[in-house]
């Protein structure tokens, strides 16, 4: 038998879990499947490769070597794959826009400006509500861009090694029923909001956590948070069993109203991420003027909040800021 690497891989997850097992958990394979793979692993090499009783298993001198090899040649193979896939895709990169959002208000009138501009261009989009899955997407050659959105001053992981550019910075809103007792104010004390339930839609990151502080800072715990898409979201709100924040963007709703939060306790930079070393890093620069434009036009249906940001230049469509 010819050692590959899907072998390596067997290895160093029973290394990594200290369990036939376990391993075989971890790789969706059957216990019996695993063990009868790891003898021939064994007889192919030459020697066992763990010691194995009833505590788990642990590494032979011989497993050791082994697990040293794999532990360099996975990750060299894996990063490899990596480049070849963004070379793959290094043709096609005028005439090809692949994105991937997170929650993301100005995705779809970014598709559309880009088809208005580029009629012949595929573009293709991708929906998740974990930033981390869409920046693997991106390194992998796979998604060129990925919008998504951060609390505060908070930064995306730098795991992937993406580019990021502030599209908009905005004060964060609340979605409230337009029967509620607060929705005739042009904004919202937060603290006037201590005894209500929320809702929220996944995938916000860190927003829970700066949530949370904004409420302590106002002098209150926030009641029972729901988790759930954003239709749902929406009907709980308009039925009246809680609020929820909300993009100052959000799309208008009949039976719904959004408001500013007194004080701005909350932002959200909204921004735009890729590969600098992938092909759509060329043309990175001119994706991020047609986001600030999809931006703008996002702000139409919103009026007061439009001559609000005339008085507040810092939040509104940003110019190139770096991440």
């Amino acid at each position: 038998m010819n050692l590959e690497l899907r072998h390596l891989r067997v290895v160093c997850a029973i290394a990594e879990t200290g369990s036939v097992t376990k391993a075989a958990s971890t790789l969706g394979l059957a216990q019996p499947a695993l063990t009868a793979q790891l003898q021939r692993i064994e007889r192919a090499l030459g020697g066992a490769l763990f010691d194995r009783d009833r505590r788990g298993a642990r590494p032979t001198a011989l497993g050791e070597l082994v697990l040293a090899r794999a532990r360099v040649l996975l990750p060299a193979m894996k990063g490899l794959q990596d480049e070849a896939a963004r070379l793959a895709s290094a043709g096609d990169a005028l005439s090809r826009y692949r994105f991937g959002g997170v929650n993301s208000p100005i995705l779809g009138r970014l598709v559309h400006r880009i088809a208005a501009e580029q009629p012949s261009a595929p573009i293709s989009t991708y929906a998740s509500w974990s930033v981390d899955e869409l920046s693997q997407l991106v390194f992998n050659g796979r998604l060129d861009y990925v919008l998504t959105g951060v609390c505060g001053d908070a930064a995306p992981s730098a795991e992937f090694g993406l580019s990021w550019r502030e599209v908009a910075v905005d004060p964060v809103f609340v979605l409230l029923p337009e029967s509620h007792e607060l929705a005739d104010g042009d904004e919202v004390p937060l603290e006037e909001l201590r005894h209500e339930q929320w809702v929220a839609a996944p995938g916000d990151g860190c927003f829970g956590d700066c949530f949370a502080a904004a409420c302590a800072r106002s002098g209150f715990t926030p009641r029972k948070v729901y988790e759930t898409d954003i239709r749902v979201c929406m009907d709980l709100v308009e039925a009246g069993v809680a609020v929820a924040l909300c993009q100052a963007t959000f799309r208008p709703v009949p039976g719904l109203v959004t408001r500013r939060l007194a004080g701005n306790p909350l932002r959200w930079r909204l921004l735009l991420g890729w590969h600098p070393e992938s092909p759509a890093a060329r043309f990175a620069d001119g994706v991020l003027a047609t986001a600030m434009a999809a931006y703008t036009d996002s702000l139409a249906p919103h009026p007061a909040y439009l001559e609000w940001l005339l008085d507040h230049p810092e939040f509104g469509a940003r110019r190139r800021t770096p991440v």
